[in-house]
């Protein structure tokens, strides 16, 4: 019984873990600066009514960047 419970328990909690990953949006921008790349993201967050982390950002001769909106 006491394992059957555990199981139910674990169940649960990955798939709310799950759920709430779901719901988590990224977005991307690019430009030739670092500064330009986060101002397209902030306008994208500012849009959707978010604020924003980044999480990847990467250069050559152009900047990529890739943020998470959050609430």
């Amino acid at each position: 019984m006491k394992t059957i419970k555990a199981m139910s328990i674990a169940a649960v909690a990955v798939l709310s873990l799950m759920s709430a990953a779901s719901f988590a949006q990224t977005v991307t921008a690019s430009s030739l600066t670092l500064d330009g790349a986060e101002a397209k993201i902030a306008v994208q967050a500012q849009q959707q009514g978010e604020q924003y982390k980044i999480i990847e950002a990467s250069n050559g001769n152009v900047v990529h960047m890739t943020a998470e909106l959050y609430k």
